[in-house]
């Protein structure tokens, strides 16, 4: 795990479930997912939540810190079937500098099918095919 992750001092609700890799990672509770980057952490409450669609990623790995123009956060990704692509009306960015209310965004982010569960427990989102 990499030493460079924020602690997330505004979890809101129950912490149910948390996974850090080196570069990344996902924490779940009741009311919020939590994704962590080294120096900075992205806040999305379950009411701001509009969808999640699985992401397939072609060709090679792929990584870019922030698209500003379509405000898209993206993390470094290999090709795999857990990556996800999260449509939200808001996120709290927390980083050191302070915390900084975004509007509208996107994030592609690999998630683990048992946090996905949890989310979908929690969040009150339904499948649709």
């Amino acid at each position: 795990m990499n030493r460079d992750f924020l602690q997330p001092k505004m979890l809101e609700g129950e912490l149910k479930l948390s996974h850090k890799y080196y570069d990344f990672g996902v924490t779940v509770s009741t009311h919020e997912i939590v994704f962590h980057k080294p120096h900075v952490n992205y806040h999305i409450k379950y009411s701001d939540l509009i969808s999640i669609m699985p992401f397939v990623i072609k060709g090679k790995p792929y990584s870019e810190e922030n698209r500003k123009k379509d405000r898209t956060e993206l993390i470094s990704l290999k090709a795999s079937t857990d990556t996800f692509k999260l449509h939200v009306r808001n996120a709290v960015m927390h980083n050191r500098s302070g915390v900084t209310k975004l509007g509208m965004m996107q994030f592609v982010f690999p998630i683990h099918s048992g946090l996905l569960k949890i989310i979908a427990e929690y969040s009150g989102l339904s499948q649709i095919q």
